[in-house]
């Protein structure tokens, strides 16, 4: 199996979802589009790691309702306990700043700022995540341990807050260089 398949099954085991669901909430992991998901989808339930329910709509087609089965939840068990593939890193910011001496100071400044801009957004959305999830957990967020449902999230979201900083702090930096 792929690591798109495990990452399916991974968001599985918090609650059944839809193939369109599943779409939607893979993409802060990894980007994935429909053509990929469903045909996955398919080969994850001829295995027996799925299976889903069909759910009536009246005006559109019936939906499918993946859930993780047991066999699913031992193949996640043992992919997590396997070696971990290096991170993939896709930054088109990097490419540019590798030659950002062709421009002036002014459009450097210009990417900079956008940038930042992003990261902002970004770093109000994982603030608004986090209040979520402190709005969610029966205990204070720092208590929370390995087995506590809300805790895979709640450290994602941190990590991904303490990147964004950083990327932001970056940001300044380079700025600073511009002057």
């Amino acid at each position: 199996m792929n690591t798109l398949s495990y990452g399916l099954l991974s968001l599985l085991t918090r609650n059944s979802r839809t193939g369109y669901e599943l779409t939607q909430n893979i993409q802060p992991f990894w980007q994935a589009k429909h053509s990929q998901i469903y045909p996955l989808l398919a080969q994850l339930e001829q295995k027996g790691y799925v299976e889903f329910v069909h759910v009536p709509q009246s005006d559109k087609p019936d939906k499918k309702v993946y859930s993780l089965t047991d066999n699913g939840r031992e193949a996640l068990k043992k992919w997590i306990a396997e070696p971990t593939d290096e991170p993939v890193v896709r930054d088109e910011l990097a490419l540019k700043v590798f030659c950002i001496g062709l421009v002036d100071k002014e459009q450097a400044r210009k990417v900079l700022h956008e940038r930042e801009v992003y990261y902002q957004k970004k770093k109000e959305k994982f603030a608004q995540s986090s209040e979520r999830i402190k709005q969610d957990s029966v205990k204070p967020v720092e208590e929370l341990e390995i087995h506590d449902p809300l805790f895979g999230i709640y450290v994602l979201v941190q990590k991904a807050t303490l990147k964004v900083d950083a990327d932001l702090a970056w940001c300044e930096w380079m700025k600073s260089k511009l002057k």
